[in-house]
Parts: structure tokens; sequence; C-alpha cells
């Protein structure tokens, strides 16, 4: 078994939405009317305003992140000096392998290489623990001050951060 993380390209755009689709869908954190499905579909937008990666097994697309700092379009809630990563999806049918993991630890790898950034941090929905799980076994900590519900919903979503 071989993960390799690398950039997203053009050719990557299919695999990503289906799997980011995939894995909020499949798991039930969102029913397939809610419009934040939209987001999720919009690889193109997100490739345009974060840096988007994948990670590959074994040579096939397995999981798609979004990289962005503060003040970009896609940056929920970094503050100056922390990179955040969103939308963190494994294909449903490779979870609980070792892609999430892979894809969060070259994040932070380069996140460590950035001049200026001394955290990164991310949101997640309450009921994913599974995500939970795997953030605090790499050393992130809630910071529940820093908690928010996506505005017109009634979703609150956690914030984690990890201080490099």
């Amino acid at each position: 078994m071989s993960i390799t993380v690398r950039q997203a390209t053009e050719a990557d755009f299919d695999d990503i939405r289906r799997i980011t689709r995939d894995a909020y869908l499949s798991a039930g954190f969102i029913e397939a009317d809610n419009p934040y499905v939209k987001d999720l579909e919009n690889v193109e937008d997100r490739a345009a305003n974060a840096l988007l990666w994948v990670a590959e097994l074994d040579g096939k697309v397995a999981a798609s992140t979004a990289i962005t700092f503060a003040g970009q379009p896609y940056t929920d809630i970094a503050i100056e000096g922390e990179l955040e990563f969103r939308m963190l999806a494994v294909d449903p049918a490779l979870q609980r392998g070792g892609v999430g993991r892979a894809l969060v630890a070259a994040v932070i790898e380069y996140a460590r290489s950035l001049d200026g950034i001394h955290a990164v941090s991310l949101t997640s929905m309450t009921p994913m623990t599974n995500a939970h799980a795997l953030y605090k076994s790499m050393g992130f900590e809630r910071v529940p001050e820093r908690d928010w519900t996506v505005p017109d919903e009634d979703i609150l979503l956690w914030v984690f951060r990890l201080a490099l």
C-alpha cells in the first residue's frame, strides 16, 4: 500500500467531487438537498481560491482537502499565522486505512515549512467523531471559544488547532 500526497490537477476534479460528496452524504453528516452539497461539489472554485491537495492510494485519488490562510475566500476561522484546512474527505470505501492521516500529516509538514505560520486550524461538524479522534491523535486540541454556527442553519462547528 502506497500513499502519495500532491497538489490536485484538473484531471482529479471529478474524483474529488465524488469523494467529497460521498464522504459527507454516506455518513449522514448532511442531507442531499442541503445547499452545502453544491459547495462540496464545486471543486473548480476551491482550486481557484485555495490550495487543493489529494492523497492517492496506490495511484488512485482517495482523499482531498483544501488549504487556505487568513483573509482568503475559503477561510472560515484561520487567523494571522494559521494555516486552515477544510473539506477533508476520504473515499468512504477507503476510510480508516491511513489515507486521511497521511493527508493531514502532509498538511502539517507543509505548514511547518512556511514562514510566519505557527498553527494549523480546522472546523469540524460535531457528529464527525472519527475525524475528531484522528485530529486529537495527531496533537490537535479543541478550541471551544472559537466554535461557530453555520449562518442560517443549526449546525455547530467545532474548532481544532495544532500549535507548531
